[in-house]
């Protein structure tokens, strides 16, 4: 059985993962209307993996006795400065997840709840990939330096990322 400390922490990071879902739902849609189709194909499919990681805090959290709920969400930003814009926010947002986690799983140790620190690694794990990935990208833009063909490559680049990664998750 789950403690209730811990079952409010993990709702309130299912609320985050959620909201994170949004985030990059709104930033795919404005990507989609101003020219970019590879970087809102990507940004569409890290709305669907942040909804997965909710999916799989709540399920967690029920499957140990506690009960996950759904909390009121804040409205995403809608507008962006420029694609690199969007990616910087990315790359904030994704820290701050990961700042997140790492609380959750410090309040796991300290409440002595091995297994859900235990069920977090995956988190941890999957918040540096998404870290590595933020960087990737913005090094990209880094190296267009205002290019004229360079914010076309970036998204050409995009939507073979989003292409691959959806490849090897069809294997897995």
């Amino acid at each position: 059985m789950i403690s209730e400390k811990i079952a409010k922490a993990i709702n309130k990071q299912i609320k985050e993962e959620e909201h994170s879902s949004r985030i990059y739902l709104s930033m795919a849609s404005w990507c989609e209307a101003n020219g970019y189709p590879g970087a809102a194909t990507f940004l569409y499919a890290h709305s669907d993996e942040e909804r997965m990681h909710q999916l799989k805090l709540l399920r967690f959290l029920n499957d140990r006795g506690g009960h996950a709920t759904c909390l009121a969400l804040e409205e995403p930003a809608n507008k962006f400065k420029s694609l690199h814009d969007i990616f910087e926010q990315v790359y904030e947002h994704e820290k701050y997840i990961s700042k997140q986690i790492n609380d959750l799983v410090g309040l796991c140790m300290k409440e002595n709840d091995y297994t859900t620190a235990n069920f977090l690694q995956w988190y941890v794990t999957e918040q540096i990939e998404e870290e590595s990935l933020a960087t990737e990208i913005l090094d990209k833009f880094n190296l267009a330096q205002g290019e004229k063909g360079g914010l076309f490559h970036i998204d050409k680049e995009l939507a073979s990322m989003a292409a691959a990664e959806a490849a090897s998750e069809d294997e897995a």
